[in-house]
């Protein structure tokens, strides 16, 4: 019932996730959400976020932010950052996701999403057929819309942590500490 929303990997931040073992096991591509998944709500990058996509970069995985945003806060978070962008994308509606994926010139299956919202991002990804990681959002919501879904996210992961096929789908992803 639940599975549509569920991720196939659920991290603690995007820099605890071993990109290079992504690359290993054949994705070329990973899209960002931008919002509480990089950067707090509204933020500008900051040095630890340009230097992880570039490193991403390097490791040779092309990048590419889907973002409800619009054109001005997007352009923004990437003025130190060369890599490709979609605006106003509606996420979960699928088009944002197929301009994603024609933009990166990449297969779906060598591409992996990665964003902070079920209801939005993982479910959008889910819905495309793209495989994706959940990453705890960077933030606290306590009302409003956006506490209402933080609220029944919740809700969703408890089932989703006890569903055991559905977790870990895409292997050992995470950084080891040393």
């Amino acid at each position: 019932m639940f599975k549509v929303f569920y991720p196939f990997e659920y991290v603690e931040s995007v820099f605890t996730i071993d990109y290079e073992k992504l690359y290993k096991k054949g994705y070329r591509g990973i899209i960002f959400d931008i919002d509480n998944t990089l950067v707090p709500h509204g933020d500008d990058s900051t040095k630890e976020t340009d230097e992880l996509l570039t490193k991403i970069q390097g490791i040779g995985l092309r990048t590419l932010l889907l973002s409800n945003n619009d054109e001005e806060r997007v352009t923004r978070f990437l003025k130190n950052i060369n890599s490709l962008y979609v605006c106003d994308a509606d996420k979960p509606k699928p088009d944002g996701f197929y301009k994603a994926l024609e933009m990166l010139n990449i297969e779906k299956d060598k591409v992996v999403y990665i964003g902070d919202q079920i209801f939005t991002d993982i479910y959008g990804a889910n819905k495309c057929g793209i495989d994706n990681i959940l990453v705890k959002y960077i933030g606290y919501y306590d009302g409003g819309k956006i506490g209402i879904k933080r609220n029944l996210e919740k809700i969703v992961l408890k089932f989703y942590a006890i569903n055991k096929a559905c977790k870990n789908r895409l292997g050992d992803i995470s950084i080891k500490e040393r």
